[in-house]
């Protein structure tokens, strides 16, 4: 999958160029002086004309829109001419602050050289600033103009979602609808004939003849041979099927991008072709971009729904449903692009003059009425997909899912799909036709948006997986975060489906751009992002200099292992507070007024938090003083263990049967800790050993020093020690007393002192006494008495409890015989 990264780089890469390359013919006709300063003269011819406008009636919602876009590029103007020699600016207003304020009535006069330098400085000072008046002046203006256009524009929008027009089922209507079709149609035909009989026209058909050509053969290539070039990279990819299956679906995804583009391009080499035969003209050129149009739309949405509702795997589909409701799911989504492409078409003619009202309702309606039963099929299968998703056997999972995003995009998107689908067409019906059509097609555009975003948010956890080189990663954490992003980034094209304008969208992020006030500090979405990125540069070069300490310096010193963890540990304390440091400062954040709330705050906090402010001081402490180092054998509070980390708040030690107990910071600082490796593994070692009475003890003290002696792990210096330590019950009691190398071997050390230990005293005839104890039974007799009136059971078999005689303990100082009940019985 090399060739997949490649082609992933290349395609983001070019992404990003386009992102920040503005198109030349995108770029308006320059409106600053040389300077740099904005052009008042134009701007005034542009206020005038935008007064112009907002009194006339007749203005349509078009001009309003490029009207508001325009004088939206003049306020970023004067804004930006707002900051002009702003440094300069300060410079001057410090240099006469520094000056002291000027002399009042009645005061001593100044210097004449102060004086001379104060008036100096002011000259220049509102020579600085006559720009930055003149700005701000005609940055009101322009303030109030926009502010005229939007409230004139959600006016007029709202009137036409409101309007009340001619109801298709009109029988006045059907004769206008004819007429204006059949004008269009003969506009159309008299336009071809009579470019063909223009010899002019001929004449530049002949030019272009060559050209037409090789349109014509492109075109035929990318339609005919689309199919088999798409064959050839899917059977590539099949046969790489195994090295990743994430890498596999993000090939098909291109892939499929590739075989929506070349059908597009082949089609619109065909109709460039017909412009190029110069048989249209305005009539028909403007029937050749609705066809154009009408393409796109055609194979984009075509694509989609092979993306949404695919037939086979990969890609993995997107709802939970059968092969036969994704097929019906492909078949809605092409219908939806035709309905979408010929409702375009129709309200470009209108737009245009060629239809009426009244023909542009009676030509809309059944594409309204059929877009209606579009949306109302998708919503089925959203409430299908739904049902699917909670048909699970446990009943606390069916709740999970269906409080999960997925589950709760799709019950809000059907049930309310299925809600306009049939308002929609009702009031089209009525003669609402702009509000029968935002309702129905506007949802039908939803719903296509959303598919995108799904499709989209699949394809960065199979990139994010491929990349990765692990599938089980594609829904990791960060795939999660990408799939958020990119809802935010699509939030605007909700809002432009719906009715918002570019301007409108504009002048909300110059808001969110400004950002927020907090006291005298203004935070913006720049400062986070200045602020993210600088703290994650620290943070990597923390966590490269801890690498590199932990595997190229710290190994080739002296210092132990508990200092080499002191030290990385400390190092990235001290890296993450740095970064966090210098993003601040860089981002320009000044926290300076927040000083007093936080010492508030923090006092506040401090008392909530005085056990975890504790127990962070006391992991401090640790790492510095280390009485207590990973990899250490420790003692704490009757728990036995390796400290396996310690970490800011507590310390984790892993006891000899492999359970983790969590300690806090602070006891190992305020309580008594056993530390059986601190320093050196050197330990002492005790094994108790007893022989029988009438035993050689100078013999036995001799044979157990030389078993300790001949112990590879014992110390020689200082020697072990036996010790006679006294007269038990049973033995005479000896004690080995040894110092081992590593006190992680005490237990085998041990076993094997004990086996040499048997095996010297059995060759030296030395006995190991074991407890002996006499039983008396109390009142014999009673069992005697009881033994001849037992008779012998007819199956051998028990059938029932055992009944235990009970033995009386020589202690006892009972002495009666137990009667009735407590009798044994025959």
């Amino acid at each position: 999958m090399r060739y997949i990264k490649v082609l992933l780089l290349c395609v983001f890469s070019a992404f990003c160029v386009a992102a920040v390359t503005v198109p030349s013919g995108l770029v308006a006709q320059t409106s600053q002086t040389q300077s740099g300063q904005p052009d008042y003269n134009l701007w005034d011819r542009v206020a005038s004309r935008a007064d112009n406008l907002l009194a006339d009636e007749n203005t349509t919602l078009e001009q309003l829109d490029s009207l508001s876009s325009e004088l939206f590029d003049w306020r970023q103007k004067f804004l930006a001419a707002q900051s002009i020699n702003s440094e300069r600016i300060t410079t001057l207003r410090n240099q006469i602050e520094t000056l002291g304020p000027k002399p009042a009535e009645g005061e001593a006069e100044e210097a004449p050289e102060i004086a001379e330098r104060r008036s100096e400085l002011n000259s220049q000072l509102n020579t600085l600033l006559t720009p930055v008046r003149r700005a701000e002046e005609a940055f009101t203006q322009v303030n109030g103009l926009i502010g005229e256009v939007d409230a004139l524009l959600i006016e007029r929008q709202t009137n036409r979602v409101l309007e009340l027009g001619p109801s298709p089922l009109m029988p006045a209507t059907w004769n206008d609808t004819a007429k204006d079709v059949s004008r269009f149609v003969t506009q159309v035909r008299r336009e071809v004939v009579n470019n063909f009989n223009s010899p002019i026209k001929r004449k530049q058909l002949h030019d272009n003849l060559p050209v037409i050509v090789v349109l014509l053969v492109v075109a035929g290539l990318l339609i005919l041979r689309s199919n088999a070039w798409i064959d050839k990279g899917l059977n590539y990819l099949r046969k790489r099927e195994s090295s990743s299956r994430a890498g596999y679906r993000v090939g098909v995804f291109f892939i499929s991008l590739v075989s929506m583009a070349l059908p597009i391009l082949g089609l619109s080499g065909l109709i460039e072709a017909a412009d190029q035969s110069m048989l249209t003209s305005r009539v028909g050129d403007m029937l050749l971009r609705i066809l154009s149009a009408t393409v796109i739309i055609l194979f984009v949405s075509r694509w989609l729904g092979q993306q949404v509702f695919p037939a086979a795997f990969p890609p993995r589909p997107i709802l939970n449903l059968s092969a036969r409701l994704l097929g019906r799911g492909r078949r809605l989504a092409v219908a939806a692009g035709i309905l979408l492409a010929l409702r375009i078409g129709i309200r470009r003619l209108g737009e245009e003059g060629f239809l009426s009202d009244a023909a542009i309702a009676v030509l809309g309606f059944p594409i309204l009425l059929l877009g209606g039963y579009v949306l109302f099929r998708l919503a089925r299968l959203m409430t299908s997909a739904n049902e699917k998703l909670a048909e699970v056997e446990d009943d606390a999972e069916a709740e999970v899912k269906a409080e999960a995003p997925v589950g709760l995009i799709l019950r809000f998107l059907s049930r309310g799909t299925i809600l306009l689908a049939v308002i929609g067409p009702l009031l089209g019906l009525i003669g609402y036709r702009y509000a029968g059509n935002m309702l129905v097609f506007s949802a039908l555009q939803t719903v296509a948006l959303v598919g995108l975003v799904a499709v989209l948010q699949r394809l960065a956890r199979d990139t994010y997986a491929l990349f990765v080189g692990d599938d089980r990663l594609e829904d990791g954490l960060i795939p999660v975060i990408l799939s958020f992003a990119l809802t935010i980034l699509a939030t605007p094209f909700f809002l432009l489906i719906w009715g918002a304008r570019t301007t409108q969208l504009q002048e909300a992020w110059t808001v969110v751009a400004t950002g927020f006030q907090i006291g005298s500090t203004r935070i913006s979405p720049t400062d986070f992002l200045t602020f993210a990125i600088i703290f994650a540069i620290g943070y990597m070069l923390t966590r490269f200099l801890q690498g590199a300490l932990k595997t190229q310096v710290l190994p080739k010193t002296r210092i132990d292992t508990g200092g080499r963890n002191a030290i990385i540990s400390g190092t990235g304390y001290v890296g993450i507070f740095l970064a966090a440091v210098i993003a601040i400062t860089t981002a320009g954040i000044d926290l300076s007024s927040l000083a007093i709330v936080a010492g508030a705050l923090s006092v506040g906090i401090g008392f909530g938090l005085q056990t975890i402010v504790s127990n962070f001081v006391s992991g401090i402490i640790l790492l510095i003083e280390r009485p207590v180092s990973e990899g250490d054998w420790i003692e704490v509070g009757g728990t036995m263990g390796v400290v396996k980390d310690i970490s800011v708040r507590a310390t984790r030690i892993e006891t000899f049967d492999r359970r983790d107990v969590i300690v806090p910071n602070a006891d190992l600082i305020s309580t008594s800790v056993t530390n059986w490796t601190k320093g050196n593994l050197s330990g002492r070692l005790i094994v108790p050993v007893g022989v029988a009475y009438g035993s050689d003890t100078r013999k036995v003290q001799e044979i157990l020093q030389g078993v300790a002696e001949d112990h590879p792990v014992v110390i020689l210096r200082p020697p072990p020690s036996v010790f006679f330590i006294g007269f038990g019950a049973d033995s005479l009691d000896f004690e080995i007393r040894a110092i081992l190398r590593d006190v992680n071997h005490t237990l085998s050390a041990q076993t094997e002192m004990r086996h040499n230990i048997v095996k010297r005293f059995e060759e030296e005839g030395i006995e190991i006494p074991f407890a002996q104890r006499d039983v008396w039974l109390r009142n014999p007799e009673v069992l005697q008495q009881a033994a001849p009136q037992q008779e012998p059971p007819e199956d051998p078999t028990p059938k029932g409890p055992r009944e235990d005689l009970e033995l009386s303990d020589p202690s006892d100082d009972s002495s009666d015989a137990p009667e009735g009940d407590d009798a044994p019985q025959p």
